[in-house]
């Protein structure tokens, strides 16, 4: 059996990580600044994440959710403490797709209404009803088509205005990114979130804060919506929340009620994931690494902008982005080719770099200067 060939991938075979750091089969030593994906929260191999899942698999790995599971209780009180959100409820599932699934589905048995508002360039996963809320028709299968999903253009404030104001009684829900991240590190205004906080208010409806990759500290607030001092009803959250592990949730404000079987999940909330999750957040909480990617992101931006050949650099905290104009489009196969620095993008030109929380100001100055190198080097290929 051949696996299905969806991924395009670099011919690089990783067998070893610790820190910002991966390796290779052959050895070789790579720069980590893009994490998979914003996964990689608290870097790899931290010792006291390996030691809270090797503990957790000697005593029992997985039951389902018809018993109890202390550990989730305790992930709930943690999650609680260092989101400062200890009134919310906390349902567990495995992955950002289905956190948003849940949060939409949630909207939707809460309001008694069908509409959900998506915006313009958002990306919130690729199962049935993420997908649909996901603006990139080649990846909405025909099946996946509905007319509940509402694109809006983002940040934009009058037609988010005008759209309540002809059908605000309509809408389940609004699920936004604070900072778009497949979209290209595009930041939602402040007013634009203040503003559809209150277009919910007045019309009922549920504001979905979708904090799979701008939140878990991130940005230098713990959720990326932080930034505008409002509450939303719903975060839905993974990636960053298990450094790896397959782990997923929702948040789930206190004037919104549980009933039996309204949602429900197999493997969501199992003692390993709840563990590993656990941990990430101790270790975030232990040593400051909200703090540290506000301050080091502030760094490297600070840096990034002082380099002439790049634009449009842009972010917060550790989710930073840049355009690279025509000349230097192929930095990014340059700087992993050459320098063994992996770093994202989002299409067409934006080099999008999500390393670790932890992440230091001495290897910002370590991709600068490599940054800066290869720049030269496809500088000097063009003329020679």
């Amino acid at each position: 059996m051949k696996l299905f060939d969806v991924y395009p991938v670099n011919d690089i075979t990783i067998e070893k990580a610790l820190g910002a750091h991966l390796w290779d089969d052959k050895g070789t030593q790579y720069l980590d600044m893009y994490g998979g994906h914003a996964v990689i929260s608290i870097g790899h191999g931290h010792p006291h994440y390996i030691s809270r899942i090797e503990a957790q698999l000697h005593k029992i790995g997985f039951y389902s959710n018809s018993i109890h599971i202390p550990v989730q209780k305790q992930l709930a009180a943690k999650l609680g403490e260092v989101s400062r959100k200890e009134d919310y409820q906390l349902f567990l599932v495995n992955s950002g797709a289905e956190a948003n699934e849940n949060a939409m589905k949630l909207a939707s048995f809460h309001t008694g209404r069908s509409k959900i508002i998506a915006f313009s360039k958002g990306f919130h996963g690729r199962t049935s009803l993420a997908v649909a809320a996901t603006d990139n028709p080649a990846i909405v299968a025909d099946v996946n088509k509905t007319e509940n999903i509402i694109f809006l253009p983002y940040n934009d404030a009058e037609e988010l205005k005008q759209f309540f104001q002809q059908h605000g009684q309509t809408v389940a829900g609004v699920i936004i990114e604070a900072m778009q991240g497949v979209g290209g590190i595009i930041e939602a205004e402040e007013n634009f979130l203040s503003l559809t906080r209150d277009l919910c208010n007045t019309y009922g409806s549920l504001l979905i804060a979708d904090e799979v990759q701008c939140g878990y500290g991130r940005t230098g607030k713990f959720f990326g919506t932080d930034h505008a001092g409002i509450d939303a009803d719903i975060y839905s959250m993974a990636k960053g929340m298990g450094n790896g592990f397959p782990v997923g949730g929702i948040l789930i404000a206190p004037h919104i009620h549980a009933k039996h079987s309204m949602l429900g999940t197999t493997f969501g909330g199992n003692h390993l994931a709840c563990a590993a999750a656990l941990a990430v957040l101790e270790v975030i909480q232990q040593e400051n690494l909200i703090e540290n990617a506000a301050s080091t992101g502030d760094y490297l931006i600070q840096q990034l902008k002082e380099v002439e050949e790049i634009e449009g650099v842009r972010g917060r905290g550790l989710m930073i982005g840049f355009d690279l104009p025509e000349r230097i489009k192929d930095l990014r196969k340059t700087l992993l080719s050459e320098k063994k620095i992996f770093t994202g993008e989002a299409k067409p030109n934006v080099v999008r770099l999500l390393p670790a929380l932890n992440f230091s100001t001495e290897q910002a100055d370590y991709f600068i200067e490599a940054l800066k190198s290869s720049i030269l080097s496809i500088t000097q290929k063009q003329q020679a």
